[in-house]
This record gives C-alpha cells, sequence and structure tokens, in this order.
C-alpha cells in the first residue's frame, strides 16, 4: 500500500479539525510515544491542542514512506494562547518542527513516535 496518499488525507482531516473522523486514519488501540492511548486518547490530545494553539495548521515539509512506515517533518507556524512545552508564549508567534514517525497497520496509525524542536522554540522567546 502506497502511504503517502492516506497520510496526506489524515493530515487534511487534522487540518480540518475532524476529530470525528480520525477513525479511518487511527487505530482504536494507537500508542504515542509508548503509551497507549488509544483513538480517544487521541482525540483528547488534538481537541487540546486545537484548544490551546487556536490557528494550528499542519504542514508536511518532508515525507518518506514505505509499505507499513511514515516518516514526517511537520512544520508549525503559529500562535500559542498560553503555555506550550511549559514554555510561557501568550500569544506570540512561533515557528517549530516535529519529527514523526507512524506505524500503519490495515491502513491505520498503530503507532506514533514524535519528537518537537523545543530549542527552536525556546530561541524565538
Amino acid at each position: 500500500m502506497d502511504l503517502k496518499p492516506r497520510y496526506e488525507a489524515y493530515i487534511a482531516c487534522l487540518n480540518a479539525r475532524d476529530l470525528d473522523g480520525l477513525d479511518e486514519f487511527v487505530s482504536d488501540t494507537v500508542i504515542h510515544n509508548g503509551s497507549m492511548i488509544g483513538i480517544r486518547g487521541y482525540r483528547a490530545m488534538l481537541a487540546g491542542n486545537y484548544r490551546d494553539i487556536p490557528d494550528l495548521r499542519f504542514s508536511v515539509e518532508r515525507l518518506i514512506s514505505d509499505s507499513s512506515t511514515v516518516a514526517s517533518r511537520l512544520r508549525f507556524d503559529c500562535h500559542p494562547k498560553a503555555d506550550f512545552m511549559g514554555l510561557r508564549i501568550a500569544g506570540r508567534r512561533i515557528v517549530f518542527h516535529e519529527n514523526v514517525f507512524y506505524r500503519f497497520v490495515e491502513g491505520r496509525i498503530q503507532e506514533v513516535w514524535s519528537v518537537i524542536d523545543k530549542t527552536a522554540i525556546e530561541r524565538q522567546l
């Protein structure tokens, strides 16, 4: 299966803030950074992100995939309302990247490994 179009549709779902549509892309038993949070936890995580960062938009800068894995470098240019990653942002504009790997099983995301470049954010404050 070519996962690039599938992943691009997932990113479109995130940018549309379609939390109900996540069922199509994310496994019920999804694991995020080693913790089994399930689809409910995944939705809650994203809902919190949308609440705390009203202008959140996922922009794919790099995308590499094989039959079961996607590696992506995402760019964010946004204005978090208050604290973000333990840093006092308070509405200031920040630009940062997330490097993330996804393992897909039967076309849905089963596991996510995510690292956000916190140092890049700190340099902007």
